[in-house]
């Protein structure tokens, strides 16, 4: 394989010149040289050649003549076992992904393609020294919308932060959500546009991490016709877009300053004005911003405006990291792995309580969306259809080979840590009501809600438990 970056060579396996020539020009910024097979009998036979041999990567289409794309993989894998491979799949190609990587392809990467994810799942699979295994992240995110009673987590900050998002999604108020990578920022975003007064108006969503800076003004607010170069044609914004519904704005801390008070100013007015344009188009959209970066030290440093960050945050939380609710781990692995057993291409999946123990070890540095990516490897990878923690050896190495035991503090049922906290910081125990108030959230969380339930496993009527609730000060949706 190439050793250096500027020597790494491609090959797309594409039958529309078009997309071929997209692909190529797309690497090329990357610093890849691509060669193009236009099916997939053409791609393996040129695996034989000079520049088959110096290949470092396949990226292949699933709309390539030949072969089904999982005899391709498969086939390219019996040739050359170690070549990586992503495979492009149709927006709701999950099925096609499921069956390729079961066949032995690397990653996928979903239409349309961001460029900036295809150059990423590149530099991924062909990196040494990174996570391997199941540990190896995925680009794609396995996007499915939850409402707020399928959001899985019983840890006091985690509930709280629930709270704060259920009773902002009644009201028609910006909302600001804090939290590194992964925490489930936007999982929380689309739920509060689906249980709020908007939910029939459109969603529309904003990377600004994976939009050029000086084209995040021209997508929020649209441009004319010759605004700027390459403003070949006039352009409407997302801001409009979601007219009557909300904007998702994703990594809004990678907004430059400029668009930063042209967005203060459709704040305080409610008004859009396209770029290069004179005119006024009044916009009706509740804005949602996350923000993976702490804004006070961004405002400190002046880059990001405390008017825009007030005026983003009238209801604002902070999703905890995985490892600050580690009890979580056991239910939220449970649940992630029935919804990936409810896609495409996949059945039905257990999973030991050797597996979670191990699971619930881990620090998860990616939080929510690595064990997500961890889960749908070993799903994907497994022969059976129970996951046990033989199919974690990732992370069993990464662990040193042990499972950590529950940390002092915390309350465990066999062996599993499950996030009550005993102590207070000065070392004393917490009162009963609130170690009582704690625990009765955990089973609602557990539970989904389901009051019967819950009482039913807390040993009391339902009667009680919603006097308990009453009495504790405990809203349901918390």
């Amino acid at each position: 394989m190439a050793s250096t970056r500027d020597t790494r060579t491609v090959m797309i396996v594409d039958s529309e010149p078009a997309q071929q020539r997209f692909l190529s020009a797309l690497v090329s910024r990357g610093g890849w040289r691509s060669v193009v097979a236009g099916d997939t009998d053409t791609a393996l036979a040129k695996l034989g050649t000079q520049e088959g041999m110096a290949l470092d990567a396949v990226i292949v289409d699933q709309g390539a003549p030949g072969m089904p794309m999982h005899e391709f993989v498969a086939e390219l894998r019996r040739w050359r076992p170690a070549l990586p491979l992503i495979v492009i799949t149709m927006r709701n190609g999950v099925e096609v992904a499921v069956s390729a990587m079961r066949a032995g392809a690397s990653d996928f990467v979903q239409k349309p393609i961001a460029p900036d994810r295809l150059l990423e799942a590149l530099d991924r699979v062909v990196a040494t020294g990174g996570p391997q295994g199941e540990l190896r992240p995925l680009t794609e995110k396995l996007r499915a919308p939850l409402a707020f009673e399928e959001i899985i987590g019983s840890s006091p900050n985690f509930r709280s932060a629930l709270a704060i998002a259920a009773k902002a999604a009644r009201a028609r108020v910006p909302v600001m959500i804090n939290g590194r990578p992964g925490t489930g920022k936007e999982v929380f975003a689309r739920a509060i546009h689906s249980a709020s007064p908007r939910a029939r108006g459109q969603l529309v969503m904003v990377d600004c991490s994976a939009v050029s800076p000086g084209l995040i003004g021209s997508g929020l607010f649209g441009h004319e016709r010759g605004a700027f170069p390459g403003a070949f044609d006039r352009q409407v914004g997302r801001l409009v877009q979601a007219d009557g519904g909300s904007i998702i704005i994703d990594h809004v801390e990678c907004i430059p300053l400029e668009t930063q008070a042209k967005l203060v100013e459709f704040l305080n007015t409610g008004e859009v004005q396209m770029i290069g344009g004179t005119i006024r188009q009044s916009v009706d959209v509740r804005i949602i911003a996350t923000s993976a970066s702490p804004l006070d030290k961004l405002i400190e440093a002046g880059h990001f405006r405390e008017d825009l960050y007030y005026a983003l945050s009238t209801a604002q939380f902070t999703l905890p990291s995985l490892s600050e609710r580690r009890g979580d781990v056991g239910s939220l692995a449970r649940h992630l792995i029935a919804r990936i057993g409810g896609l495409p291409g996949m059945s039905p999946l257990g999973v030991t309580d050797d597996a979670l123990r191990l699971l619930a070890a881990y620090a998860w540095p990616g939080n929510v969306r690595q064990l997500q990516d961890v889960l749908f490897r070993a799903a994907v990878a497994s022969k059976t259809d129970v996951l046990t923690a033989a199919d974690f050896r990732a992370i069993e190495a990464a662990l040193g080979g042990g499972n950590a035991p529950a940390s002092e503090g915390e309350i465990a049922i066999n062996g599993e840590a499950i996030g009550v906290t005993l102590y207070l910081p000065d070392g004393n125990l917490r009162p009963l009501e609130d170690i009582e108030a704690d625990v009765i959230r955990l089973a609602i969380g557990h539970y989904r809600g389901r009051m019967s339930e819950v009482a039913r496993r807390l040993g009391i009527g339902r009667s009680t438990l919603y006097r308990k609730l009453s009495d504790l000060g405990i809203d349901t949706a918390a």
